[in-house]
């Protein structure tokens, strides 16, 4: 499960929207938007967001058990 509140942080630190971040991994706005609120990606789309917005350690904001 997704951290989508982190996620959105990490986006806004990398000078960048939801929108671009979609648009440079080969999604739609939309469906970028119903992925980060039904908070499931993937594996294809992380490694993409992963390299985008310089995440090195992918545990704490793509694999967060449920609460």
């Amino acid at each position: 499960m997704v951290d989508s509140n982190k996620l959105k942080s990490i986006i806004v630190l990398n000078d960048m929207t939801q929108e671009s971040v979609a648009r440079a991994i080969g999604m739609t706005p939309k469906t970028f938007y119903i992925k980060m609120k039904k908070r499931i990606f993937g594996s294809d789309e992380i490694e993409k967001m992963m390299e985008l917005l310089h995440i090195d350690d992918p545990m704490p904001v793509f694999f967060v058990p449920e609460k």
